[in-house]
């Protein structure tokens, strides 16, 4: 296995892992390698620092570090709100408005309907990172 760090041209820094640096080159001219934060396919290796143990260049912190954090944030996010599919932009309005029970959403909605939202001073925010449809997992 090798791993590299990919970048999409929207600036995602991300890691992936390959069986080999054919398998990498197969998977990407096939159109199969894409960004996991906003689906991006114009995916590139990223410049990769070695790692060397027990030193730091810098205070700033790891790229990878800061993903995984934002990724266990929308979890918890996800396991704490429900899941209101495709009627997010009715059901956001509806909670907003006072006429449905105050609690916490997600679900899907266009980004017209989501700029709508917004327009209408209803607080919404995008997730940082796509989420599966339970309907389609395997």
């Amino acid at each position: 296995m090798i791993v590299f760090d990919l970048a999409c041209s929207g600036g995602h820094v991300f890691e992936a892992w390959f069986g080999s640096q054919a398998d990498y080159d197969d998977q990407r001219a096939r159109r199969l390698v894409s960004c996991p934060m906003c689906g991006d396919g114009r995916v590139d290796k990223a410049p990769m620092a070695p790692r060397i143990s027990g030193t730091r260049s810098s205070g700033a912190p790891d790229p990878k570090q800061v993903m995984q954090a934002m990724m266990m944030a929308q979890r918890k996010l996800l396991a704490s709100s429900e899941d209101v599919g495709g009627r997010f932009a009715d059901e956001a309005r509806a909670i907003h408005a006072g006429d449905a029970e105050e609690r916490q959403i997600h679900g899907r909605t266009t980004p017209a309907e989501a700029k709508k939202l917004v327009e209408e001073g209803v607080p919404v925010a995008p997730l940082p990172f796509p989420v599966r449809d339970p309907t389609r997992d395997n």
